[in-house]
């Protein structure tokens, strides 16, 4: 079974390959500044997405989607101001989504994408 920070890894490189797939374009992955991190930063459209990614091996203690709490939510908030503030982008509009991964069996996987999750 792969570590909880080698899972967390494979899933940010399945949202990112997903995320190009439906024509975004990835401008960061794992942005840091000081101890706030995005999973993913995104664009499309105009709209600067910033998206949380959850992974799991199975769905026995719950779906991926259902850790991002209220508690998170205000931290990602929280990261995203200071990702504008730095960044000096000007989109359209912004958006925080989820992506949600559960592994089944063998190569099996689902990826369930929550636009505008927040």
């Amino acid at each position: 079974m792969a570590s909880h920070n080698e899972l967390g890894k494979k899933g940010e490189q399945i949202a990112q390959n997903y995320l190009q797939q439906q024509q975004y374009t990835v401008l960061h992955i794992n942005w840091k500044w000081g101890r706030k991190e995005i999973d993913v930063i995104a664009l499309k459209d105009g709209h600067l997405v910033f998206v949380e990614v959850k992974t799991r091996i199975n769905s026995v203690f719950g779906w991926p989607e259902e850790k991002v709490d209220f508690k998170k939510r205000q931290y990602l908030q929280g990261a995203a101001e200071v990702f504008m503030e730095k960044s000096g982008l000007t989109p359209v509009a912004i958006r925080f989504d989820i992506i949600a991964i559960t592994f089944g069996e063998g190569e099996e996987m689902e990826v369930v994408h929550f636009e505008d999750a927040f």
